[in-house]
């Protein structure tokens, strides 16, 4: 017997840690996705913030200069003005604000949910900290090598590149020949 499930209570899942932003310093998620993940309506979660904003200090949450928030349009896919889409610029909610949105929304889900926030924020913290600690552990054996040991140096720099972010190449589009080997 097949058993459908009414399109209300399908959700998307997605993951916490690719919603976090790096804003102003601060490591944030938006109001739009906080709203998803917490399983209210954006509109809900910001009238909740309006009518406690002496629980978000600055350092909790911000809202977005349109330069930001122009930066970020295509990235959250969010419509024009004029055509049903925001008339504000989002907000943007670190992890303590995210926390204390839990709980002015006073939902069992906002409050199961700040969980995997907090945890997400947490993993992203470690990540970055762990990264750190290679970075600077590989620089003190830059500085200790001499310069006449040209392989070591050229392993630190093939590992400086592993650990930048690669930028996706573009591939080219048609057939292409093999480069021809020329010997004279």
């Amino acid at each position: 017997m097949l058993v459908r499930i009414p399109k209300a209570r399908v959700r998307p899942i997605f993951s916490v840690e690719s919603r976090i932003l790096f804003l102003r310093r601060h490591r944030v998620i938006l109001d739009a996705d906080l709203a998803e993940l917490y399983d209210v309506p954006v509109k809900r979660l910001n009238e909740q913030v309006k009518r406690n904003q002496e629980r978000f200090p600055s350092d909790f949450m911000f809202q977005l200069s349109a330069k930001e928030e122009k930066a970020l349009r295509s990235q959250i896919a969010t419509s024009k003005k004029g055509r049903g889409g925001r008339r504000y610029p989002p907000r943007a909610f670190t992890e303590h604000g995210a926390i204390m949105a839990a709980t002015v929304l006073n939902s069992e889900r906002a409050v199961k949910m700040s969980v995997f926030v907090v945890r997400a924020f947490v993993r992203l913290r470690e990540m970055l900290s762990s990264n750190r600690q290679l970075a600077a552990k590989i620089n003190e054996l830059e500085n200790r090598v001499d310069d006449h040991d040209g392989t070591i140096v050229q392993l630190i720099q093939a590992i400086k590149q592993l650990m930048t972010p690669a930028r996706k190449r573009r591939r080219t589009i048609g057939f292409q020949l093999p480069a021809a080997k020329h010997t004279a």
